[in-house]
C-alpha cells in the first residue's frame, strides 16, 4: 500500500509525524479517511477519535477541534488538543462532560446549540472508549 506523510500538531506538541498508510478523521460534516494520493481538501475537524494506520497497526488519538488539510500527498491535521488513549484521564474527560452538562442551562439561542453539539461529539468519544473495540 502507497504512504503518505502525516503530521499531527497541537499547541502543546507535535503529537505524531510519519509515513501513514491511512488516516481516519472526524470531520465536522462527516468523518473521512485519506490515502495516498488523496484530492488536497481543507476540513474542520470536530471532537472525536482519530485513527492513525500504519503497517496494519492502528493508533487511536482524541482530538478536540481543528483543522485537517491535504495537499501533495501530506496530510496536516492541526488539532485543539490531541491526546492519545494512553495519556487521557479518563475521569477528568468524564467531569469536563459533566461541567458541560452543567453550564448549558446558562446559554440560550446559537450559543446553546454549539454547545450541544460540542457536548454531544465528547459524549460519542465517552461510549466510544467505553466500547470493547477500544480496549
Amino acid at each position: 500500500m502507497a504512504t503518505f506523510h502525516f503530521d499531527l500538531v497541537s499547541p502543546e506538541r507535535l503529537a505524531f509525524s510519519g509515513e501513514v498508510d491511512q488516516v481516519d478523521i472526524p470531520g465536522w460534516e462527516g468523518d473521512f479517511g485519506v490515502l495516498a494520493g488523496h484530492a488536497p481538501v481543507v476540513a474542520a475537524i470536530r471532537p472525536g477519535i482519530l485513527t492513525i494506520i500504519t503497517g496494519g497497526q492502528k493508533q487511536k488519538v482524541i482530538v478536540l477541534g481543528g483543522l485537517a488539510e491535504v495537499s501533495d500527498d501530506r496530510l496536516t491535521v492541526l488539532a485543539d488538543v490531541a491526546t492519545s488513549l494512553e495519556e487521557l484521564d479518563r475521569a477528568q474527560f468524564a467531569d469536563s462532560i459533566a461541567d458541560m452538562e452543567g453550564k448549558l442551562a446558562e446559554k440560550e439561542g446559537d450559543e446553546l446549540d454549539l454547545a450541544i453539539a460540542r457536548l454531544d461529539h465528547y459524549k460519542s468519544i465517552q461510549q466510544q472508549l467505553n466500547t470493547t473495540a477500544m480496549h
